[in-house]
């Protein structure tokens, strides 16, 4: 959230009044009350008094463009976490692949270990992106997927 001391731009003022106005559209103002709060607004000097003339209203609904620009930040955070659960087990196929080189080559064994992350990455990249995107189902997956590998020590969490 904002500062409520400091000075707001046109740019906030116009955002503040199409919020007013849909508002005003929605049936939860009335003439005389869209008209006195847009004379606020573009009186407006600071971002706490365009915080007090919509305090009385709900939030609005985001728009189809805002909208899409969180499934997109949720999808980019999903596909980090996902490349950062997956990337532990790089480590081993690497190791291995070391081994592997060290020890004459012959058949590529260490393939058997990238079974796991790549099978995690086509559950959580197909459910990201294929026909019917579910982020929730995705963050469960990868949740599951760090909750499963994440105790490896014998304890749990929290128990000593």
């Amino acid at each position: 959230m904002a500062e409520s001391h400091l000075r707001i731009s046109d740019q906030d003022r116009e955002q503040a009044a199409a919020a007013i106005r849909e508002h005003f559209a929605a049936g939860r103002l009335d003439n005389a009350e869209v008209e006195e709060r847009l004379q606020a607004v573009y009186a407006a000097r600071t971002q706490g008094e365009l915080d007090a003339l919509s305090a009385d209203l709900p939030a609005l609904p985001l728009s189809a463009s805002q909208a899409r620009a969180v499934i997109a930040e949720r999808r980019g955070q999903i596909t980090r976490r996902a490349v950062q659960n997956a990337g532990g087990s790089l480590t081993p196929f690497l190791v291995c692949t070391l081994i592997w080189a060290a020890s004459g080559a012959g058949f590529f064994w260490p393939l058997f270990l990238l079974i796991g992350p790549v099978a995690l990455f086509a559950r959580v990249g197909w459910t990201l992106y294929g026909p019917a995107p579910d982020l929730e189902a995705a963050e469960r997956e990868i949740r599951s997927q760090h909750h499963h590998h994440g105790n490896r020590g014998g304890r749990r969490r929290g128990s000593y």
